[in-house]
């Protein structure tokens, strides 16, 4: 009787509800009772209590300093390779015309992903590091912003468009080219702090 009294007492706190968070890299729905206790940093803020997906409200937040840095590489062939160092590619230079593409592609992030907010970005590069032995062509972006929200979809959008550009600029001579490693690396500012990837270490 003990137990079926307590069970009744707090079954409000196990009714289920469409809140999750992050638990050991997998999705954990909660419930009522757990959803006050969920540390800020594992709950997943693009939806609301009714686990209804919405922009996150950065109104509140301070305008602070955020980079984030990016990065990812294209594996190619030999003919590849030497088509893009010799500048040969018919459809122009390719290291050139994939930097531009990176750069709109970050200006857009937020309007190819749903929740991603407007940013006046102050600074964004894209650098490419080419290594001739593995015939890889790495591609790194760099934003930056003074603002309430971060850059790291800028930045990873802008690695993704970029590759994706050699991948169409080269296509014709190999269809077999391979995007892989695509990563965040470091993100800087907002409430979260620091944060570099254990594999750029």
């Amino acid at each position: 009787m003990e137990n079926k009294d307590m069970i009744n007492k707090n079954e409000k706190d196990y009714e289920e509800t469409n809140i999750v968070k992050v638990e050991k890299g997998e999705l954990k729905k909660l419930d009522k009772g757990e959803v006050d206790k969920i540390d800020s940093n594992t709950k997943l803020t693009h939806f609301d209590d009714e686990g209804n997906a919405i922009m996150v409200d950065v109104s509140g937040k301070q305008d602070t300093t955020r980079t984030a840095v990016a990065k990812g590489k294209i594996k190619v062939n030999k003919d590849v390779m030497d088509a893009i160092i010799n500048r040969e590619v018919k459809k122009g230079d390719v290291l050139a015309v994939a930097q531009i593409a990176g750069i709109m592609a970050v200006k857009k992030t937020w309007e190819l992903i749903p929740l991603c907010h407007p940013l006046m970005l102050q600074k964004c590069s894209i650098d490419f590091d080419i290594d001739k032995d593995k015939n890889e062509v790495e591609a790194i972006c760099t934003v930056k912003v003074d603002g309430k929200t971060g850059v790291e979809m800028e930045a990873l959008m802008g690695v993704h468009i970029a590759l994706l550009t050699i991948y169409d600029m080269c296509k014709a001579i190999d269809k077999s080219m391979v995007m892989t490693d695509i990563h965040l690396v470091k993100k800087t500012g907002g409430k979260s702090g620091t944060y570099v990837n254990e594999r750029d270490k």
